[in-house]
């Protein structure tokens, strides 16, 4: 009788610890799956989500603006030549909907916010930048290139040049992630004119006159994500 009682004992004593120990690990890895890649992130940090490097720019309200530190993609800002503003290009369209559903796994998706994005007019050309719009992914624009990567309080000055050249030109260039080799990348903001989009040069200056829509230039998303 006592031999079966000890017997009994050390099965539920076994039985125990393995159930103890498999709640453990369950709970671990649920914890970890819903862990926000970016909880600890400061601004400056450079973080890997979705299989790339994001550059942490901004960390306000529980969440954070990440920019992907390479050129990712490249395109066109609008097929046609024709009066678009960001609402309506066709580079907010592929960003939102493409490259957002291939990028992105579903658990990846569930820490992306959607953003109020303001499209401030060219500040030289006074070019319009149209309405608000609501993005899941966008392009930076050209005050918060200024913000991010340095102010020389070039913004404010107009240069017959059409370009912001600064001491900052290093810290906006930006490698095509194929090529290695420094990219042209759009900004949403509009030109010189409504055909123009704002680019950052390979050299890092901001071409404020803007590229023509309908040319091909590199791609670095944008996105604000939870923490």
């Amino acid at each position: 009788m006592r031999k079966l009682t000890a017997l009994i004992f050390t099965l539920i004593f076994v039985l125990s610890f393995v159930l103890a120990t498999y709640g453990q690990n369950d709970n671990s890895s649920f914890s970890d799956g819903n862990r926000s890649p970016f909880a600890s992130s400061k601004e400056g940090d450079v973080v890997l989500f979705a299989g790339e490097n994001w550059r942490v720019l901004e960390v306000r309200d529980g969440k954070a603006l990440i920019l992907s530190d390479k050129v990712l993609t490249s395109g066109i800002y609008h097929k046609s030549i024709t009066n678009k503003t960001w609402e309506d290009s066709e580079i907010r369209e592929f960003l939102n909907g493409q490259f957002y559903d291939d990028a992105f796994s579903e658990n990846e998706k569930t820490w992306i916010t959607d953003s109020a994005i303001t499209n401030l007019d060219n500040p030289w050309y006074g070019t319009s930048g149209g309405v608000s719009t609501i993005d899941r992914v966008f392009l930076l624009s050209l005050e918060e290139v200024i913000k991010y990567f340095g102010d020389s309080g070039r913004l404010s000055k107009q240069d017959k040049s059409g370009f912001i050249n600064d001491k900052f030109n290093s810290t906006r260039i930006a490698n095509d992630k194929n090529s290695g080799k420094p990219s042209r990348w759009w900004l949403r903001t509009r030109g010189r004119g409504s055909n123009y989009a704002v680019t950052v040069a390979i050299n890092g200056r901001v071409g404020v006159n803007g590229d023509i829509i309908n040319v091909g230039a590199g791609v670095r998303p944008a996105l604000w994500v939870k923490m």
